[in-house]
């Protein structure tokens, strides 16, 4: 399909022979046994005779793609330009070139795992050789794609499709600022250009906002310019099931026991990317061929993660969220949550990918009480508060340059992601720009929206709620969930283990149960130091920058274990909570990091270890040196005495605060942290002496590394005060 890229301006079609086309091509793209559904006719018909704006709300499977397909092939055929689809995922965009293929349709996409490809592709599009490009909503914002490419663009589209639409707004689940962005190109669209948009995943609340974003209005689907279809949620074959088990170790055990008998092959969701690799690392010592998914794996090993899934080369991929939406296996026969997921809308996603092309498929939340922490983590990531949006702003005006967001941390006291994010919303209200070399205040007025986004947060804790009645309601699943969407057709599915009284056994064998034990006991993780000096410090007063000089860095620390892990940090969450009460270091604790100490030691490249790769074995310790805490003073100082004890070690003293107090204030990101810590920690004369009168190698002790710059700034002035290298060993980490 080369067609020159051009409205099309020919009469009104025969609406019977339209329909036959688009029953042809739809036979391409499924089979010959194919036929349309009434609802995928009319927003065929609405977008390639009427060129309307259309708004479809279909369950999981429904065959959204094969409208926004189908209505390509129909209208390229009738000379109009390409197809544009906004997509938020990557697994999405790869199942998309896959399927147009199929009915002929060459798609292209650009997103940010082809920088190498963007000018081929352009090229290519301004040829007229491209039916179909798939955009990542984070190109509608970049400063040469926003300028040079999507004027061009919108000028040629023949259809725009938002996939996913549910992300343009702040009250779905998966927000995501740079959706919005597409207020920008509708505007911009030749008159007459059809618009679709398609989530499976939108109350009412959620449709009638993206409706409004997309001017797609949410009146009667025979009046006005605008068709929203929204059709019944129901999933004929997934079977729903809740299993409460009363710890982690009993969860990961029922998997170990269990999985082989769930039909097919699926996914194994986990609420964060530790919990993932934890869970891949446990099934595939009980022999299970399984893979990792998440956020932080690289494209081509999800990739190849995709690829054998798809041919059941494994029997589930252990994925967080980064697997959710668009990822197309109709046989899948399995979803599996180990955790809660914060949102009941969400949770039907994410099962969604289940049971497409199979009468049944077996759906499982195994839910724990480490959710809600996790929950509460997520939930302080929203939108930031009045006074940190306007400091924002001021340091933009007051600087008359472009800031990057790495420049603007020493002046905002907002973590890197929310700050970014809190930047694209700006961005879209007017109050900021994205230029090259950063972001720019644009000096228009604007008003901080408190009432809303208060009612967010409200709809995000309505939503945990939800999920706690989920887990423990005794009536229909399904129903329960789609009451949520608002599915007026919502009815008991007869097939969930409340209806049907079938519920999955909750038996484990002894030997699941020891080894699973085992695995989220074992004690021990690195974390790497601090290497370089954050940008921009110089310009708030502390001169440092660059890298830091090898000599004043501290070494690869051990923690006994992560924050977000399923195994130890259940428990080190407890310890470290905020209201938790300052104990002496609990014997399991001591325990542990006795271990953790001792394969430190035994390791490659451990002061009573084998040689590392390099030929190299550290030093042993000549002392324990403590960090000074204001919350913790008991814990800390316990656990440094008693690991100096055990390691036949002096304990040379403790690291101080300047005044006795650490520095007050939030810091939340690595700027902050590190001008808040600046010239706050000192080596207190008797720590001095000791290191002077046993200079060598030091083990650094603290309950927890978040940042990483209180160990930095302690591991720098050790170095100074002339020890060697620093050691550092925590309870916790936060990643």
């Amino acid at each position: 399909m080369t067609q020159p890229l051009q409205h099309p301006a020919a009469p009104t079609p025969d609406r019977a022979a339209v329909r036959a086309q688009a029953e042809a091509v739809l036979r391409e793209l499924a089979g010959p046994a194919a036929v349309l559904r009434e609802d995928q006719w009319l927003a065929i018909e609405a977008l390639v005779i009427d060129h309307r704006r259309a708004l479809v709300v279909q369950r999981t499977g429904w065959g959204k793609s094969a409208v926004y397909f189908i209505s390509t092939s129909l209208l390229r055929a009738r000379g109009a330009g390409p197809t544009v689809i906004v997509s938020p995922l990557l697994a999405l965009m790869r199942n998309q070139v896959d399927s147009a293929a199929k009915a002929g349709i060459h798609a292209r996409t650009i997103n940010s795992a082809n920088p190498e490809e963007w000018e081929e592709i352009q090229a290519e599009v301004a040829a007229g050789r491209v039916d179909v490009l798939l955009v990542s909503p984070e190109r509608l914002n970049n400063p040469d794609f926003r300028d040079q490419v999507l004027p061009k663009l919108a000028a040629s589209t023949g259809l725009l499709v938002v996939d996913e639409a549910h992300c343009i707004s702040d009250w779905g689940h998966d927000f995501r600022p740079d959706y919005r962005r597409l207020r920008t190109m509708l505007a911009e669209l030749s008159p007459g250009v059809p618009v679709l948009a398609t989530t499976a995943t939108a109350n009412a609340r959620v449709t009638a906002d993206v409706a409004d974003q997309l001017g797609t209005g949410s009146g009667d689907r025979s009046e006005g310019d605008a068709l929203v279809l929204r059709g019944p949620l129901d999933r004929e074959s997934l079977s729903l099931s809740v299993l409460q088990l009363p710890d982690p170790a009993q969860r990961l055990a029922w998997l170990a026991d269990h999985l082989a008998e769930l039909p097919g092959s699926g996914i194994v969701y986990t609420l964060t990317v530790a919990a993932a690799d934890e869970v891949t690392a446990f099934l595939r010592e009980r022999g299970y061929p399984v893979a990792s998914y998440s956020g932080r794996t690289e494209d081509a090993e999800r990739r190849t993660a995709e690829a054998d899934l798809l041919a059941n080369r494994v029997k589930a991929l252990v994925a967080t969220s980064a697997l959710g939406m668009g990822f197309d296996k109709p046989d899948l026969g399995f979803v599996v949550h180990l955790g809660s997921p914060g949102s009941p809308i969400a949770y039907y996603q994410q099962v969604g990918r289940a049971g497409r092309g199979v009468d049944r498929a077996e759906v499982l939340l195994l839910p724990g009480r480490e959710d809600e922490a996790i929950w509460r983590y997520f939930a302080s990531l929203g939108f930031p508060a009045e006074e940190q949006v306007r400091r924002t702003l001021a340091a933009l005006a007051e600087a008359g340059r472009p800031l990057s967001t790495a420049a603007l941390e020493p002046r905002v006291d907002l973590r890197r992601a929310r700050l970014e994010t809190m930047l694209k919303v700006l961005d879209v209200d007017g109050a900021v720009r994205r230029v090259r070399g950063g972001w720019t205040a644009t000096g228009q007025p604007w008003a901080y929206d408190a009432a809303r986004y208060a009612k967010v947060a409200e709809s995000r804790e309505a939503e945990q709620r939800a999920m706690r009645e989920y887990a423990a309601t005794t009536g229909c699943r399904m129903e329960f969930l789609r009451r949520q969407l608002d599915d007026e057709q919502a009815a008991p599915c007869g097939r969930c283990d409340n209806c049907a009284g079938t519920r999955p056994t909750a038996e484990i064998s002894a030997e699941a149960d020891s080894a699973a034990r085992a695995a989220l006991g074992r004690p021990g993780v690195s974390f790497e130091p601090r290497r370089l000096w954050p940008t921009g410090m110089e310009a708030i007063g502390v001169p440092l920058k660059g890298r830091i000089p090898a000599g004043e860095q501290a070494e690869t620390g051990r923690a006994l274990g992560r924050l977000s892990d399923i195994g130890w940090g259940t428990r080190l969450r407890t310890l470290l909570a905020d209201d938790a009460p300052d104990t002496p270091v609990p014997a399991e604790v001591l325990d542990a990091m006795v271990t953790v100490l001792a394969d430190w030691a035994r390791g490659p490249g451990g002061w009573a270890g084998p040689e590392d790769a390099d030929g190299k074995r550290a030093a042993r310790p000549v002392g324990v040196v403590t960090m000074a805490s204001a919350r913790r003073p008991q814990l800390v100082g316990s656990l440094g005495a008693r690991l100096a004890e055990v390691g036949r070690l002096p304990l040379l003293g403790r690291l101080e605060y300047v005044g006795g107090q650490p520095p007050r204030g939030a810091r939340s990101n690595s700027a902050q942290r590190l001008h808040s810590l600046a010239g706050a920690l000192l080596v207190p004369p008797a720590l001095q002496e000791a290191i002077a009168a046993a200079p060598g190698p030091v083990l650094l002790v603290d309950d927890l590394v978040d940042s990483g710059w209180t160990v930095t700034v302690a591991a720098r002035l050790l170095r100074q005060a002339g020890a060697g290298p620093v050691l550092p060993l925590t309870l916790a980490v936060q990643a």
